[in-house]
């Protein structure tokens, strides 16, 4: 059996905005910095984990450095292609800047925005290969909401409706014989 366990980085101002972040490089905030250990705290208390992998934006590395100096496990992997959206021509603005800019239909237009068809297959693609390459593991992939949102919910449509997933939430998946199930979803417990 394989597990996964996937995070969402720590807050960031834009998030606190309500910006679109997507692939701009924006660091954590003193809140997700917090969070950040909290989930670290939380992590040490468990079971181990083998491999921590991250993408390759700061708000994720960040996230990633500070659980792996609680659980003493350093990021081995980075890897761009479990990124955030691409949020095209709304990245770094706010719904209500895009209403004002393009009006109510805005999600018609074309704004060079990923589909999330792409985000879910490129997010599906690198857990089943990290999965088939670290067969009998125990994996921590930090990464970012819509990637992971996206990602569940095309993975396992019946159990994922919703994409919403919370800052330095825990996502518990298990890879038993070629098929994933979810222990725990978008879990922030120890925030509380």
């Amino acid at each position: 059996m394989t597990t996964i366990g996937l995070i969402r980085h720590g807050i960031t101002e834009w998030n606190y905005l309500g910006k679109a972040q997507g692939i701009s490089d924006i660091h954590l905030n003193e809140e997700g910095i917090k969070q950040a250990i909290k989930l670290g705290d939380r992590l040490s208390t468990g079971e181990s984990w083998d491999l921590m992998i991250t993408s390759d934006l700061s708000r994720a590395i960040e996230t990633a450095k500070i659980i792996g100096n609680k659980i003493n496990l350093p990021i081995q992997i980075s890897d761009k292609r479990i990124r955030e959206i691409n949020c095209g021509e709304i990245e770094g603005t706010t719904e209500e800047e895009w209403i004002n800019k393009w009006g109510m239909d805005w999600r018609k237009l074309d704004l060079g925005m990923e589909r999330f068809a792409d985000v879910a297959s490129r997010g599906i693609e690198f857990i089943e290969e990290i999965a088939s390459l670290h067969k009998g593991k125990r994996i921590l992939i930090v990464s970012h909401g819509a990637l992971i949102g996206l990602t569940l919910q095309y993975l396992l449509p019946e159990k994922f409706p919703t994409t919403y997933i919370e800052n330095t939430s825990l996502t518990i998946l298990q890879n038993i014989n070629g098929s994933w199930d979810c222990k725990l979803y978008n879990c922030t417990s120890h925030l509380y």
